[in-house]
């Protein structure tokens, strides 16, 4: 049933604690949107994160909340809003906005509303962001108790050398290497055959969204995982055959109700899952770490990234996650 709320939205920057590379470019800031819904009672918030690749900015997303507070006067709901917003950061703040007004609403925690299993502790990879190799490497030996590193990589001669300076670093960790779509076919395969000599279990979105065919084509010693090639369930069909791993996130799906059909549907589909996030907060983390039990790869490492994170931000220690408390989210 729609409810009439008070919906408010506004955008914070949030400081990165070092600059952060992926092949497409750096980073010094996480600039999110937050959604705050209220009834006069209870108030839910949500997080979202407009992303510039994707064709979002952070007018556009409070350009479509604002559209839809203005159109909405008699209510909605997280069913309603599916149709209502498209995929994407405006949609995912809104609806982890009405889950934790639903789950402050009812006394109950999210994951009860969503029947989800969950487990106090959750195991999360690192980012190491893209660099030389030596810079890598020392980023590497610093977080070497990291249970997971995953490895920003670029595309050019050096990545095979990166892989190699992370594995000397840090020596127990397990390894997963993202391209973010810099690849290309001869440099896949100069560099995929090697990878699992080095302990590398997962490729991420090698090649650009629109060039994924070639995946049929070539060798897969490791699994690949689509991450710009899938954002909802209607992408799933034409990714059988190329890749063996979908990464869900939240800003991708719109939110968290879609990521639980998405995550559902690929598994029925045969997909492995990994768990993804934009550089963001622990509120925008909250709810994606509830899915973490259903699934087999986790890369909640937003909050790390930043200077300083929210109050009651989520814990986390030696590689693993604590579970939202209610007063950030859920």
């Amino acid at each position: 049933m729609s409810v009439a709320f008070e919906l408010e939205a506004c955008e914070q920057s949030w400081p990165l604690d070092k600059p952060f590379r992926i092949a497409r470019g750096v980073r010094t800031e996480a600039r999110v949107i937050v959604v705050t819904v209220c009834d006069g009672k209870h108030t839910g918030r949500g997080e979202g994160v407009p992303y510039a690749h994707y064709g979002e900015s952070v007018a556009s997303t409070l350009a479509q909340l604002e559209d839809l507070r203005s159109k909405s006067a008699a209510g909605f709901d997280r069913q309603r809003i599916q149709n209502l917003l498209p995929a994407g950061a405006a949609r995912n703040a809104l609806d982890c906005a009405l889950w934790d007004f639903e789950a402050k609403s009812t006394d109950k925690r999210a994951w009860e509303l969503a029947t989800l299993p969950v487990i106090k502790e959750i195991e999360t990879s690192f980012t190491v962001s893209l660099d030389t190799p030596a810079a890598m490497g020392a980023v590497a030996k610093r977080h070497s108790v990291a249970p997971v590193l995953k490895l920003k990589l670029g595309g050019d001669t050096l990545d095979l050398s990166r892989v190699q300076a992370v594995r000397q670093a840090a020596p127990a960790a397990r390894l997963l290497v993202d391209a973010n779509e810099s690849w290309s076919p001869s440099h896949y395969l100069s560099i995929a055959p090697a990878l699992p000599n080095l302990g590398v279990e997962l490729i991420e979105q090698p090649f650009p969204a629109q060039n994924d065919r070639i995946l049929q084509t070539l060798p897969h010693p490791v699994p690949v995982c689509a991450d710009e090639s899938c954002h909802t369930t209607t992408d799933l069909p034409q990714l059988t055959g190329l890749y063996e791993v979908i990464n869900l996130k939240l800003d991708k799906t719109g939110g968290l109700t879609e990521a639980l059909l998405l995550a559902e549907s690929a598994r029925q589909s045969g997909f492995k899952l990994f768990l993804g996030c934009m550089v963001c907060t622990s509120l925008g983390i909250a709810p994606a770490r509830i899915l973490a039990r259903a699934t087999d790869y986790v890369d909640l490492d937003g909050p790390l990234l930043l200077a300083g994170d929210r109050h009651h931000g989520l814990s986390y220690q030696h590689g693993r996650i604590g579970l939202p408390s209610p007063e950030l989210w859920g």
